[in-house]
């Protein structure tokens, strides 16, 4: 190989490793940063589901769990009720809105902090307000979650911090909030932006990133990873958009509702 054909080969691999260096970095790899373990779209009165991938994988699923939670108490409690905070709901770890026991709060109260801020504490509270303690609250979740149609859900607790055995799938976490959705105070509660009774601002950025987004919650431990519960409604079709473990969900929900809302208003194929 004479040189002449050698410098040119080498200009030729300096200059490709210079384009890959100098690629924007929004380009490079952007499908499997937006990846997730699992994943589900639901098309709500139906229930018809529009893409979904390892949806029947069981898996942790963090603060989505409080979907669950908001359900139960909004079935059996009034909004008006008055909760005593008991000594158990204070200083719950995690997200927390800070209650203090033998405070009083209503049920309305303690679901806006439990939906906008994810409160752990608000968890407990509702849980003990509703059933005299955790653990027969988390059996009224798995009969209410039997009654929904899921087929390998599993609640210990009411608020999703790491425990065995808790574990959701994606279809099954899509089911649940498609019924959650059905219910007027849980959307209500869900697409508030902001409840300035206690100035408690929603975590959930799709509120205000997602064109038509309505709710409903994030979810985060190391054990889940990130996990998101999308609610969003176009020319009258509501969505639920579950991801389970993704890094970028709120990147990937929106990828994953565009296709759907697509898909569904051009008449396409369900997964």
């Amino acid at each position: 190989m004479n040189k002449t054909l050698l410098r040119i080969l080498f200009v030729g691999l300096l200059a490709f490793f210079c384009a890959l260096c100098l690629a924007p970095a929004g380009k490079m790899g952007a499908s499997a940063a937006t990846e997730s373990e699992a994943e589900c779209v639901m098309e709500v009165s139906s229930r018809r589901i529009l893409s979904e991938k390892n949806g029947q994988d069981c898996l942790p699923m963090a603060s989505t769990t409080k979907i669950m939670t908001a359900l139960v108490i909004l079935d059996d409690c009034r909004l008006d009720e008055e909760v005593v905070i008991p000594q158990a709901a204070q200083g719950v770890e995690g997200s927390s809105v800070y209650l203090k026991a033998g405070d009083k709060y209503t049920v309305e109260e303690l679901l806006y902090g439990l939906m906008l801020r994810s409160g752990n504490d608000c968890a407990v509270a509702l849980a003990i307000h509703h059933s005299g303690s955790v653990e027969r609250f988390a059996r009224k979740m798995n009969e209410k979650a039997i009654l929904l149609g899921t087929r390998d859900t599993f609640f210990v607790n009411p608020h999703g911090l790491p425990a065995k055995g808790h574990h959701t799938t994606a279809r099954d976490l899509a089911l649940i909030a498609a019924c959650a959705m059905e219910d007027p105070t849980f959307e209500k509660i869900v697409s508030t932006k902001y409840y300035a009774t206690h100035s408690w601002q929603n975590k959930n950025k799709m509120l205000r990133q997602y064109d038509g987004a309505n709710g409903i919650k994030t979810g985060y431990t190391v054990e889940a990873g990130r996990c998101l519960v999308t609610g969003a409604r176009r020319n009258g079709v509501q969505l639920v958009c579950v991801v389970l473990n993704s890094p970028q969900m709120y990147e990937r929900s929106a990828e994953l509702l565009d296709a759907a809302f697509e898909k569904f208003c051009t008449g396409g194929k369900t997964a």
